[in-house]
């Protein structure tokens, strides 16, 4: 398995997601069944932002595991929001959705984590005095 190619992807879908996060808060909170002006908009607001930041340290390499565990932590808060957004929310169905999505992307985030893990042999890489990131 080619986790270094994972990587790069889960990059290119982390812009992607904090890209429409941002541009369309107020949608998402209402696909939700939640209130469009309220902190629903405003937290999916700043939850895209970080989707943003964790897509680009993605990209801009090299592939290690620290950066794909920050999608990890990101995963657990974005569940965690929903969870607590779950009762207020107008529409059950959109929110368990919306929870096996958070899911299934962290599985595949921790599995990319643990691949690169293993692959690289470390979780926090340690740069020779020549070598730059």
């Amino acid at each position: 398995m080619d986790y270094k190619k994972m990587d790069l992807g889960l990059g290119a879908f982390s812009i992607a997601l904090g890209g429409l996060k941002v541009a369309a808060p107020g949608r998402l909170a209402r696909f939700a069944g939640l209130d469009e002006q309220g902190a629903a908009r405003k937290t999916i607001f700043a939850f895209g932002l970080r989707e943003l930041l964790d897509g680009g340290m993605l990209l801009r390499g090299p592939a290690v595991s620290t950066n794909v565990w920050n999608r990890v932590i990101g995963d657990a808060m974005d569940a965690g929001a929903l969870l607590l957004a779950f009762g207020g929310s107008r529409k059950k169905g959109a929110m368990t959705g919306a929870l096996a999505f958070v899911g299934g992307a962290a599985a595949l985030d921790w599995y990319t984590a643990r691949g690169l893990d293993q692959q690289t042999a470390r979780t926090f890489p340690v740069l020779k005095a020549d070598e730059q990131l």
